[in-house]
């Protein structure tokens, strides 16, 4: 294949139909598509193993990559959320009546074409189909060489659902991994309404400096937990682990802990045996690497300045002792990539200062970055986690793949 602009245009093309479909035919069309999956678990686990089979199980992206019967269920489960909320499109947001007689409505509509380009996550494939069918949108999906099977398996099944529902198989499409037509994606502006980049830190700097299509960027997280000097330190070891260890490959899981000086020996103590169990890396600075030692913890190496605002997507992190509230502020300042945020305090006051002052996507107090997500937070599933402040900030779900459109109704006025 020497170009994909027959399938952008395929794509283009389809935008029309989906729009077409009436609210309960898309409930019944995404119900349909949770019971197809359900059907065909093992084949779906069969293609995904041929996936696994060709990276190595020291590749922190292989949980990533991963699809179990739970992770399945957990998919169809999810498609049937999505299902049952509100359509985001057809809404009225403004509506009123000139002195001339004019009607005039502002509503959402769909996007049209949505772009995604992402990596390793064949969960990705499932979850933004499901999201822009529900909302009347076709999506071009560019999956990574590593998903490939597991991919291509997901879409049969997707494409085999709108078939039988009479409709074009264009309005999911799967893009060649072939990295030579990337930039034929982010340049086709004629086809594509919105790029949204989902993987490394690289990928989304990549599509941010080469589309020509407008991005949303989403995925990257270099995620903080402040513990302050009056936390209830047995619940801030438990967030602190489960924050690293629950899935470290994914974008809200901790890569830097900030301790408070006073609290940093009682802290990293309560903390050792969790993070031991999973042998995590810790790259810590001079105070931390002293503490650490002396409680002879293994996995242990001296910080450098590249490991503080580094995205770590595995069992590593880096540790860094702070002298006040304001230290670990001007930090997560410097070294935040905007993603999810934390504090473990029961000071009231420097909690809702921090709550307030940190430039994040979600900010919690006394709780584990890891709830970051659509699904958590009612929205079915999402795209990604936005990290930029137009259109949509946060989990990037359902209620985001709208725009705005006004209609407007006369009877032969003229100006």
């Amino acid at each position: 294949m020497e170009s994909i602009q027959h399938l952008l245009y395929e794509a283009h093309q389809a935008s029309t139909s989906i729009k077409l479909l009436d609210d309960e035919r898309k409930k019944t069309l995404l119900n349909r598509l949770a019971v197809t999956l359900s059907e065909n678990h093992e084949h779906i686990i069969a293609e995904n193993k041929k996936d696994l089979d060709r990276m190595p199980d020291t590749d922190p992206k292989k949980d990533r990559l991963l699809l179990n019967d739970a992770r399945i269920d957990d998919l169809c489960t999810s498609i049937k959320d999505i299902a049952a909320l509100p359509d985001p499109a057809g809404q009225i947001i403004l509506e009123s009546t000139t002195a001339n007689g004019l009607s005039i409505q502002k509503k959402t509509v769909p996007l049209g074409v949505v772009g995604v380009i992402y990596e390793s996550r064949p969960n990705v494939t499932i979850d933004v189909a499901a999201l822009c069918i529900r909302s009347g949108n076709v999506c071009v999906l560019r999956g990574g060489s590593d998903a490939l099977y597991t991919n291509i398996c997901l879409v049969n099944l997707i494409h085999q659902v709108l078939h039988e529902f009479g409709l074009n198989s264009a309005i999911v499409q799967l893009l060649p991994t072939d990295r030579k037509f990337i930039n034929e994606l982010l340049t086709a502006v004629k086809y594509i309404d919105i790029i949204i980049p989902r993987g490394s830190q690289q990928l989304i700097e990549f599509v941010r400096e080469n589309s020509k299509v407008p991005v949303i960027e989403t995925g990257a997280g270099v995620c903080h937990t402040y513990v302050e000097k009056t936390a209830d330190l047995t619940k801030a070891a438990a967030i602190v682990v489960n924050a690293k260890v629950s899935r470290p490959s994914v974008c809200n899981s901790l890569d830097t802990i900030l301790v408070d000086r006073s609290v940093a020996p009682e802290l990293l103590k309560l903390t050792v045996p969790g993070l031991l169990d999973y042998k995590v890396e810790i790259f810590a600075d001079e105070p931390t690497y002293a503490i650490l030692k002396d409680l002879q913890y293994p996995y242990l190496q001296a910080a450098t300045p590249e490991d503080f605002g580094r995205e770590f997507l595995d069992f590593k992190c880096s540790v860094k002792v702070v002298d006040s509230a304001d230290e670990a502020l001007d930090h997560i300042s410097k070294f935040s990539s905007k993603h999810s945020e934390a504090i473990v305090s029961q000071d009231k006051q420097i909690s809702e200062r921090f709550i307030n002052e940190v430039d994040a996507a979600a900010v919690y107090i006394n709780a584990s970055t890891r709830f970051t997500d659509g699904g958590i937070f009612g929205l079915g599933a999402e795209i990604g986690i936005s990290t930029q402040k137009l259109h949509a900030r946060g989990p990037f779900a359902l209620e985001k793949l709208v725009t705005e459109k006004w209609f407007v109704r006369g009877d032969g006025q003229v100006r």
